[in-house]
């Protein structure tokens, strides 16, 4: 059930000396008598990692989410992403034939088993590179796709660069071990939450448990999607100086987290240590939208203009992860810039709301314009210069 709090609660404004209006909202008159303790994490023998609510952002649990590890076959999930960009730009398409060059068929390491020479349509070759985590179809369609590997991983860090990876940089397609090769849980999130919102018709390959080619049938790596029917995703790796790493992503009652695990001593822990942070979420925390796009929050005053308000609000929407049973505890407040002067632009920031749970911030989001205000004449840019002096 979603609440809209400009429309539910009693609001108040004050006056304050930095010349904020501070607007109060109670979401609900509802309280819990007794405070609750916040849940413990699980501490878990990996180098790194993070769980997170895929809607809200929030994370739950982490372990040196910022630390620079190296990514092994996590890697595809860019790889992947630069393929699905070209897709929709129409630079390729899923019938392509891709030529496997000697230096793809020599890869080593995980393998789909193409042939030297050959030529194999990119959507089976895109299974291999998900499903068997091929590092010889990565190459290939590195080459096919940027006609060399090297301008191929341009395309993987410029993305990164795009989606606020500041801690990546990649130097192959495939994962295989390299010191300019690294990247963070951190970073590994925001790719996946953008694989998931930007690519949904693709995102249902990382589900499927085997697939065939050339007579070999192997199996996804990935042991979860057998130990439970919600997991739907996403990646592992592995190398000898990665360690064991999984990327996990699972959907219960439209809440959906994904788990990153990283540098663990073997198969088995990885996916132990990954089941264990999505049932921590899931049991201690849940996930509520609090507003649509585009809804409108607040109006602000606004000087020497053809209006003298306009409405703030969020061009996206708000999700919020939570403790659970303290959604009956939430409040909300709301900080408007007092000296607003025309022109505004649709989309230009007038302040912020703050969702509090108690004393903790569980969430803050931009207050902007949701309309255009035009400059008003000389007439009223003098009168509210004066109407100013006196407002203060």
């Amino acid at each position: 059930m979603m609440f809209n709090l400009a429309k539910i609660a009693n609001i108040t404004a004050l006056k304050t000396l930095t010349g904020i209006l501070f607007l109060s909202v109670l979401l609900l008159n509802l309280s819990l008598a007794n405070a609750e303790e916040k849940p413990i994490p699980p501490v878990l023998d990996a180098q790194s990692y993070l769980l997170v609510d895929y809607l809200s952002g929030v994370e739950l649990a982490a372990k040196n989410p910022s630390k620079r590890i190296e990514p092994a076959s996590i890697t595809k999930l860019m790889t992947a992403y630069v393929l699905y960009e070209e897709l929709e730009k129409g630079n390729i398409t899923l019938e392509d034939r891709v030529l496997v060059s000697e230096k793809a068929w020599k890869m080593e390491g995980s393998r789909m088993f193409v042939e030297g020479g050959k030529k194999v349509p990119l959507e089976r070759m895109l299974h291999g590179l998900i499903i068997q985590s091929g590092n010889d179809a990565a190459v290939a369609l590195a080459e096919h796709i940027a006609g060399s590997e090297s301008a191929f991983v341009d395309k993987m860090n410029a993305i990164a660069v795009k989606l606020g990876m500041d801690n990546t940089h990649y130097a192959n397609a495939s994962g295989m071990p390299d010191k300019m090769h690294y990247t963070t849980a951190r970073d590994i999130v925001k790719l996946a939450r953008a694989l998931i919102k930007n690519y949904p018709e693709f995102y249902k390959l990382y589900k499927i448990k085997e697939y065939t080619y050339n007579g070999i049938k192997q199996y996804n790596r990935n042991k979860l999607l057998w130990r439970d029917k919600t997991v739907d995703g996403m990646k592992t790796g592995h190398t000898d100086s990665a360690g064991f790493c999984l990327v996990a992503s699972a959907e219960r009652n439209k809440m959906r987290l994904i788990s990153v695990m990283l540098g663990t001593k073997s198969d088995k822990a990885r996916a132990d240590y990954s089941q264990q942070l999505l049932e921590y979420g899931f049991r201690f925390f849940e996930t509520h939208k609090l507003y649509d796009s585009n809804s409108v929050l607040a109006e602000a005053r606004v000087w020497k203009g053809v209006s003298d308000k306009v409405p703030t609000g969020t061009i996206d929407g708000l999700y919020v992860t939570i403790q659970k049973g303290h959604y009956d505890k939430l409040q909300g407040m709301m900080e408007l810039f007092k000296d607003i002067d025309a022109p505004i632009q649709r989309g230009d920031l007038l302040g912020k709301a703050i969702i509090k749970d108690g004393d903790a911030v569980v969430a803050e989001l931009p207050l902007v314009a949701l309309e255009p205000v035009e400059a008003g004449g000389m007439w009223t840019s003098v009168t509210d210069s004066i109407k100013k002096l006196f407002s203060n």
